[in-house]
């Protein structure tokens, strides 16, 4: 697994409870104390990237960063693993999705994309034909919002919103770069549907509620598709909603059930 974070640790928590039938062999993270200390914690080993390609593993597991998903999962994929990606923003890149793709059919590996921190995904695959729209709505509490690339430029005082205010709007394809740690769910979206080009992204700062709520409208030949999520933040990490964690529990278990539930 590739990140110690408070996905990681949802993972490797369920994994240790046996609520998942694997085993969690080694882990990486470019912070190695922190990577040690969760080794420690959750009875495996902590290894440099390079060492733990070389090991007999089922998948590599990506919780960490877009960044990572650039540089590490495409050493994963030429040394002939399974990937698991959970910063799907990274995928918004045109060049590495084709790069990944190509990679995997070479190889005749798997690359697993988690729905995230979404609900309805099924049901965008199922009418990506028909559709003709697609837009998501995110509502998040301000601070979750701190120290996005998008204020580098549009500087402003988080703390000074008294009321919602729409931060951003536009494709997806640009909001994943601009928050890269907020709206993974939009370049699921995206992938599941029209693309990020199309798939429309609204982002906006409510200082009144504390949970993160994604809105999506898809509008098509099929008809109309709507659904809200409202998400719990995760304890150790405000910009993670607690069910990006569970859906990776999710797929893990798709993965090794025998039963497959959904499309």
């Amino acid at each position: 697994m590739i990140g110690c974070g408070s996905i990681g640790r949802v993972i490797a928590r369920s994994i240790t409870e046996k609520r998942i039938n694997a085993e969690l062999k080694c882990v990486y993270d470019i912070d190695v104390k922190k990577a040690v200390e969760f080794a420690k914690r959750f009875n495996t080993e902590y290894k440099e990237f390079d060492e733990i390609l070389k090991d007999d593993l089922d998948l590599v597991l990506e919780a960490a960063s877009q960044k990572a998903v650039s540089t590490l999962i495409p050493k994963a994929l030429k040394a002939k693993k399974d990937v698991m990606i959970m910063s799907t923003g990274a995928l918004a890149d045109e060049h590495l999705l084709q790069e990944i793709k190509e990679l995997a059919e070479k190889n005749n590996l798997k690359v697993y994309l988690p729905s995230g921190a979404i609900a309805g995904l099924d049901g965008i695959k199922s009418a990506r034909d028909e559709i003709e729209r697609v837009t998501i709505k995110t509502t998040k509490p301000p601070a979750s919002l701190e120290g996005a690339p998008f204020f580098e430029k549009h500087p402003m005082n988080l703390k000074e919103i008294k009321k919602p205010t729409v931060i951003y709007e536009g494709p997806a394809e640009e909001a994943v770069k601009l928050f890269p740690s907020n709206i993974n769910v939009a370049a699921s979206l995206s992938l599941a549907g029209i693309g990020p080009k199309r798939t429309k992204v609204q982002i906006i700062a409510n200082p009144d509620i504390k949970s993160n709520i994604h809105e999506i409208i898809a509008e098509g030949r099929f008809g109309v598709l709507k659904t809200t999520t409202e998400n719990v933040p995760s304890p150790d990490n405000p910009k993670t909603s607690y069910l990006a964690a569970l859906s990776a529990v999710a797929t893990l278990k798709k993965i090794t059930e025998s039963i497959q539930v959904g499309t």
